[in-house]
């Protein structure tokens, strides 16, 4: 198979401080890193669309005050392979607020179980947490 460009839609939801993310492992650089939730836009629907249908998936959540950031290309290597996405980055907010007393949700994807955490922003901002892209930085 061929390098493809994916195309991306994620979640950017913050609750004062914190930031709501997955936690993933690259077994080959041997570093955790965490993202915002979210996944690939499926051919003929839009970024907001898979956005929404995503997280109805994952973690049977409403979005609400959805606004579009912009698109953030992510050139990068995971687990050795090359990987190049162009990311529709949108802040929303849960419909449901129990999600936001939840210390961590664990949601399916694909046939592997994640965790998700709200995680204070500025251990991103200091380095001390590695957040990808690296451009979501500028939205904290």
């Amino acid at each position: 198979m061929g390098h493809r460009i994916r195309a991306i839609a994620l979640g950017f939801i913050q609750n004062g401080s914190r930031l709501f993310v997955s936690e993933g492992f690259d077994p080959v650089k041997q570093d955790y890193f965490y993202r915002a939730l979210g996944g690939g836009i499926e051919f003929g629907e839009t970024s907001l669309e898979a956005l929404k249908r995503e997280f109805r998936e994952e973690l049977q959540a409403e979005l609400t005050n959805i606004h579009y950031l912009g698109c953030l290309e992510n050139v990068f290597t995971f687990d050795g392979k090359p990987g190049h996405e162009f990311v529709q980055l949108y802040r929303c907010d849960f419909v449901d607020q129990t999600f936001y007393q939840q210390e961590q949700v664990n949601f399916a994807d694909s046939d592997q179980t994640y965790t998700a955490y709200w995680i204070e922003c500025d251990r991103f901002q200091s380095g001390e947490l590695r957040l990808v892209p690296s451009q979501c930085l500028q939205f904290l």
